[in-house]
């Protein structure tokens, strides 16, 4: 399974240590990830990231002291948080076993420092996500776990996921206002057959309507469906690009707002139309053919 991931092209690729991993074969597993990640990154996969067990469980010591060892980790995924001191523990891991990547201010030159994702479990975790989104430099975002949060409380996974609503929105809402730039949402359990990448594609949009930028993935089948819904469509960059564009001459002309198609362009508009092309660009989508296209486009 290891060496299958390297043929993947990818955001990320978490391997796990928790709950794939049975407790006699955790000091076993926990060799086997820090020998794959001492080998040359693969050329599709952008991050490199292990799921840890849970501070709680008292494994997260032993998980820690091994892959922080391999030169080609990036991210550690914390499953569990419940509270900040969560994170200060791993924090404080990081901070004595690897200084040199603790923080964005390394004296180290080429050092990458390395980042947390947060995997938000329980109602407890939703009830203190802004506690948590301060808790360590490392945050890098949040994960949504939909099947141990609806255990902790008692729900039903149901196609609608309304049951998710006011968590998956916290969640979102969360990471927006402590600027962490991934927002992860959940897993979804079907990718069999067209019924199952209908629903793939019906939860990617649903997310990215609340604000997620991402979405786990248990099946390599899942990775295109996921990529395409959360990268910003054909019309979407068209939109995006002409008015990137037409407001370069409108501040020219000093125009704060101005129109297009009949309607308003002002700041805010403007802002999300330069996201939208930066996504775009990180999503490897051909921007300069479109900006070509449009490049005589006018402020009406």
């Amino acid at each position: 399974m290891l060496e299958k991931s390297r043929g993947l092209t990818v955001d990320c690729v978490a391997y796990d240590l928790e709950d794939s991993v049975t407790p006699e074969r955790k000091p076993e597993a926990r060799g086997n990830i820090r020998q794959f990640l001492e080998q040359p990154r693969p050329a599709g996969v952008r991050e490199n990231a292990v799921r840890i067990n849970a501070v709680q469980t008292g494994l997260a010591l032993d998980d820690l002291t091994e892959v922080l060892k391999a030169p080609h980790v990036d991210t550690i995924v914390v499953p569990k948080v419940n509270s900040p001191s969560d994170l200060h523990f791993i924090s404080d891991v990081v901070r004595h076993t690897l200084p040199e990547r603790h923080s964005e201010g390394s004296d180290s030159p080429g050092a990458r420092p390395l980042k947390i994702l947060a995997l938000v479990e329980s109602a407890k975790a939703v009830t203190d996500l802004s506690s948590i989104c301060k808790a360590s430099p490392h945050l890098s975002g949040l994960i949504f776990a939909a099947e141990d949060f609806a255990l902790d409380l008692s729900l039903t996974r149901t196609p609608s996921l309304m049951e998710f609503l006011f968590a998956r929105s916290a969640i979102a809402t969360a990471c927006r206002a402590h600027n962490l730039p991934s927002t992860i949402d959940l897993v979804c359990t079907s990718y069999k057959g067209a019924e199952g990448q209908q629903r793939l594609e019906e939860e990617c949009f649903g997310g990215k309507g609340l604000g997620f930028n991402g979405k786990q993935c248990i099946h390599p089948s899942q990775v295109e469906v996921v990529q395409k819904a959360f990268a910003p469509g054909e019309k979407e960059l068209e939109w995006a690009v002409r008015i990137t564009v037409a407001d370069r001459k409108a501040d020219q002309q000093g125009r704060g707002a101005w129109t297009l198609d009949g309607q308003m362009i002002d700041v805010p508009v403007v802002g999300k139309a330069k996201s939208i092309v930066g996504k775009a660009e990180a999503c490897g989508m051909d921007v300069a053919s479109v900006q070509k296209k449009w490049q005589h486009q006018e402020p009406e």
